[in-house]
């Protein structure tokens, strides 16, 4: 026995010394890192889709409606609720958002939307202001661990292991991209999910969004006639102009 434990002594310090160790974990940093040099400079600039977005209570269907939504990158998205010309929606825009009915804003609140930021915007700023960022939205980059989701593995950025209550995001190991956010907030945990993805002009999107609240499903929203890189008039994201 002896001798068989000094053979695999051996064994083991010849393969560290020829360099044969086993791959270092990651950590979120450095996932992030992955991510924004792979995308930064190459990712689309805009983005165009019709959304069908269904409303539910207590896990069933209660409504289903039209949504209209342009992004530009990095903080900027409107959503037209019922159509380009309804006169409802919403407009998100750096970290404020303003709500307007009737073609007039009727609220208006720091609110930022930091889907825009996990799914592309990340890509438009800084690498030191990306860090920054996580930090401002609660992410404890020194937790990181793999798993795996819908049978892929994933990164998770965030968070030590699985089931710990803190802001975490999945990222698919392969493409690369959000898969998946939870955020919790006193009593209120909610978790997203960005599902199907395809190719647009060289670069991913979702296809299928999943929208959950103390994990009761609240709202699925599917994409269609997706476009990016389209011109875009930023004008439409002032909300001085809604209605002029």
């Amino acid at each position: 026995m002896k001798h068989l434990v000094s053979i695999i002594t051996s064994i083991i310090t010849l393969l560290s010394v020829w360099g044969f160790t086993s791959p270092r974990q990651l950590t979120s940093a450095q996932v992030i890192k992955k991510m924004y040099t792979r995308y930064y400079n190459k990712w689309h600039t805009s983005l165009t889709f019709t959304q069908t977005t269904g409303r539910y209570r207590n896990d069933t269907l209660i409504k289903t409606d039209t949504w209209y939504e342009r992004i530009v990158y990095p903080d900027m998205l409107r959503i037209d609720f019922g159509g380009d010309n309804s006169g409802n929606g919403v407009i998100y825009r750096g970290d404020s958002s303003y709500v307007f009915r009737n073609n007039k804003v009727v609220r208006s609140a720091k609110d930022e939307n930091e889907l825009i930021f996990f799914l592309g915007g990340m890509y438009f700023k800084p690498i030191d202001n990306v860090f920054d960022h996580f930090k401002e939205l609660q992410f404890d980059l020194n937790k990181f661990h793999e798993t795996k989701w819908n049978g892929k593995e994933v990164y998770v950025i965030g968070a030590g292991k699985d089931g710990e209550k803190v802001n975490q995001l999945w990222i698919d190991k392969e493409k690369l991209v959000a898969v998946r956010y939870f955020k919790y907030e006193g009593n209120t945990k909610t978790e997203a999910t960005f599902e199907e993805h395809k190719m647009v002009n060289g670069n991913w999107s979702e296809t299928l969004c999943k929208f959950y609240i103390n994990d009761k499903l609240l709202q699925t929203e599917v994409y269609h006639d997706i476009k990016a890189n389209q011109e875009i008039d930023r004008k439409i994201f002032d909300p001085a102009l809604i209605g002029k």
